[in-house]
């Protein structure tokens, strides 16, 4: 799809442009209202119908809704049993969620820095950082575009000789576990597998900023496990999600049904029946959705073509993007720089972002003993990184003015 671009410079017309609002319609809303109608609006049907509509869009046998994709990450390791004295190996170049789900199990964080241009972690430096601790590998789908988790599951393999399973789910995988932080990735596609099925277990964010939305939330799904029963794997997810409880709400609303029993001292954060009710209107519309954002992706692409400016690839030969984030690289630019550029969108009504500062930036990390002169490509991704916005409220006349903006503003810095 080309733009069509006979036009002038339209920044002399300010727009106010939001970065990434929810797309919601009267689908949603009807579904909602639905529900409120319906006399139960906490964890129940219409949450048991989106995780069974989830593993189907996935390719997966089974999905489980929560509250958030951070909760996912972590309810999973925890099912892993893994925790202290455990190491587990992320992305430098990611939000916090991917990291700090580590630290609230016990384990060792391990940061891997991206592979120099790419805001991918490369695969050679997590190959070296594996050892006889580690236990995951929680590789981060950027922007929609899914990691090369071929390569990755070619290097747990490699390294399976060093793996020492701790449990009988451990044992059952006998290598390294993959568990994708796919929040930015639900509906991308890479070497014929859909995000959701390519990795071990994979986790989605279904927050207000995301593709597809429940207003907070997210979802897990897993693949096959040999001898280990998916009906199981669901069950500890439940336990785990609802305070260790032994029957959830729903359950104990049959007659004389009230006895339970909680069987650990486990955590709250499953998903109301209110959210997943904006999930299933979310489904009904999500190719059209899916669609529009590829088709602006496209004419943000035409539109700087011919700029200085280097743009992620969303779509190609054996890959597609969710196309959740425009993530623009401003050549010849430092930090200062683009901090400049960011200001001067703002004054023109654009609302901007920069995805990622690197976790060892952070002070957190910083005392965690994170430096980043150690991870020089991530700090030079996010040196000249800006995030355009990129959502389905937005007009093609929206993109024109974004595309022209940008052009004006580089101009001036």
């Amino acid at each position: 799809m080309n733009l069509p671009i006979s036009h002038s410079r339209v920044t002399n017309v300010k727009r106010n442009i939001p970065f990434s609002p929810p797309d919601i319609s009267e689908i949603e809303i009807n579904e909602v209202v639905n529900t409120l109608k319906s006399g139960w609006i906490t964890t129940g049907p219409k949450t048991k119908l989106l995780e069974n509509k989830i593993a189907e869009f996935t390719n997966t046998s089974m999905a489980v809704c929560l509250n958030s994709a951070t909760a996912g990450m972590e309810l999973t390791l925890r099912l892993l049993g893994i925790g202290e004295g455990d190491e587990v190996i992320t992305s430098a170049y990611t939000y916090t969620a991917s990291a700090s789900v580590i630290h609230h199990v016990g384990a060792k964080i391990v940061l891997v820095d991206t592979a120099e241009d790419s805001f991918h972690m490369d695969y050679a430096q997590l190959e070296k950082a594996i050892t006889a601790n580690t236990k995951a590998i929680i590789p981060v789908d950027i922007a929609g575009i899914m990691c090369d988790y071929e390569k990755v599951f070619e290097i747990v393999n490699r390294k399976q000789n060093l793996f020492r399973p701790a449990n009988d789910i451990q044992a059952a995988f006998g290598r390294i576990i993959v568990l994708a932080d796919a929040a930015h990735s639900f509906g991308a596609t890479y070497k014929g597998k859909n995000s959701g099925e390519a990795a071990d277990f994979t986790s989605f964010s279904f927050h207000a900023v995301k593709n597809f939305t429940t207003g907070e939330g997210g979802a897990v799904t897993w693949r096959d496990i040999p001898g280990i029963a998916n009906e199981d794997i669901y069950k500890k997810y439940m336990l785990y999600s609802l305070h260790g409880q032994s029957k959830d709400a729903l359950a104990k609303t049959k007659l004389g049904a009230w006895e339970y029993d909680i069987l650990s001292p486990a955590y709250k954060c499953n998903m109301t029946d209110i959210m997943a009710s904006i999930g299933l209107g979310q489904m009904e519309r999500y190719p059209l959705i899916l669609e529009r954002r590829r088709s602006l992706i496209e004419r943000y692409n035409d539109g700087l073509r011919d700029s200085e400016v280097d743009v992620l690839d969303h779509y190609g030969i054996d890959f597609s993007s969710s196309g959740h984030l425009y993530l623009v690289r401003l050549l010849h630019k430092d930090k200062e720089s683009r901090n400049k550029v960011v200001e001067k969108l703002a004054e023109m009504g654009i609302a901007t972002n920069v995805h990622y500062k690197p976790l060892p930036l952070f002070t957190a990390y910083k005392k965690m003993g994170f430096h980043i002169n150690e991870y020089p490509n991530a700090y030079r991704q996010f040196a000249n990184e800006i995030t355009l916005p990129l959502h389905t409220l937005l007009s093609d006349e929206d993109v024109i003015y974004v595309v022209e903006s940008l052009k004006t503003a580089l101009e001036e810095v």
